[in-house]
C-alpha cells in the first residue's frame, strides 16, 4: 500500500485523480476557515475514501471516479443540494455506495477476509453476491450516521423512515452494479514489472548465451 501510494502518477486519469483529491483538501481548509466547524467536519470526513483508492493501487479510471463521486457526494451535502434538487440524495446514494463497496471489497481481499478482487478469480460471480451485501452494511452505517447527526449536531439533517429506506435501497443497487463491474472487470491496477522483468539483454549478453550453447 505504501509503495502504490508514493507512486508517482503516471497517465491523465491518474493526474486527474491526484487533482481531485487536492481539491478535497483545499475545501476542508476552506470550510474550516470561512464555514461552520461541521461542515469543515463533513468536508473531512471525505478525505479517507478520497485517499484509498491510490493507497489501494485501483486504475486511474476508477481512481478518478471514485473520486469524482467522494467529493460530489461530500459536498453536496455542504452546498444543501439534496433539499435543493429532488431525488439527488437517492442518486448520491447509488453512486457513492457503489463506489465504497468496490474500496471495502478491495480492504477485505487485501485483508484475507474473502477474495473478491483477487486477480485469480477472473469472471468469478463472487462480487455479485458479496458486494451488495457490503453495500447495504455501508448504507446502514451511512444512515446510522445520519441519524447521529441530526439528534446530537443539527436537527438541519433530516432523517425518517421512508427516507432510511429509499436511501438503502439505492445503496443496495450501487452494490449490485459495482458487483457487475467488479465481475467484468479488473479495477486493480497492474502490478509494475520488476527491474530484471525491465531489462533486455544488451548484445554482449546476447553473444554469452550464443556461446553457451554447443554447436555441431
Amino acid at each position: 500500500m505504501k509503495e502504490d501510494f508514493l507512486r508517482p502518477p503516471r497517465t491523465a486519469a491518474e493526474w486527474t485523480a491526484d487533482a481531485l483529491r487536492v481539491v478535497g483538501i483545499l475545501g476542508v481548509v476552506a470550510a474550516a476557515l470561512w464555514l461552520k466547524p461541521t461542515t469543515a467536519g463533513v468536508a473531512a470526513f471525505a478525505l479517507p475514501a478520497l485517499m484509498l483508492p491510490r493507497m489501494l493501487g485501483f486504475q486511474g479510471w476508477f481512481d478518478t471516479a471514485a473520486c469524482a463521486t467522494v467529493l460530489v457526494a461530500a459536498w453536496s451535502n455542504l452546498l444543501d443540494l439534496y433539499a435543493a434538487i429532488p431525488s439527488w440524495d437517492l442518486v448520491v446514494h447509488f453512486a457513492c455506495t457503489g463506489v465504497l463497496a468496490v474500496i471495502a471489497a478491495e480492504v477485505l481481499t487485501r485483508a484475507d477476509v474473502v477474495g473478491i478482487t483477487a486477480a485469480a478469480r477472473p469472471r468469478s460471480r463472487t462480487p455479485l453476491v458479496l458486494v451488495p451485501l457490503i453495500a447495504l452494511a455501508l448504507s446502514a452505517v451511512w444512515e446510522m450516521i445520519e441519524w447521529f447527526g441530526s439528534v446530537y449536531i443539527s436537527d438541519a439533517i433530516h432523517v425518517g423512515y421512508q427516507d432510511t429506506i429509499g436511501d438503502m435501497i439505492l445503496g443496495g443497487l450501487g452494490g449490485v452494479a459495482a458487483g457487475v463491474v467488479l465481475t467484468l472487470l479488473d479495477v486493480r491496477r497492474p502490478a509494475d514489472p520488476g527491474p530484471d522483468a525491465r531489462r533486455t539483454p544488451g548484445a554482449g549478453e546476447a553473444r554469452d548465451c550464443d556461446e553457451a550453447i554447443p554447436h555441431r
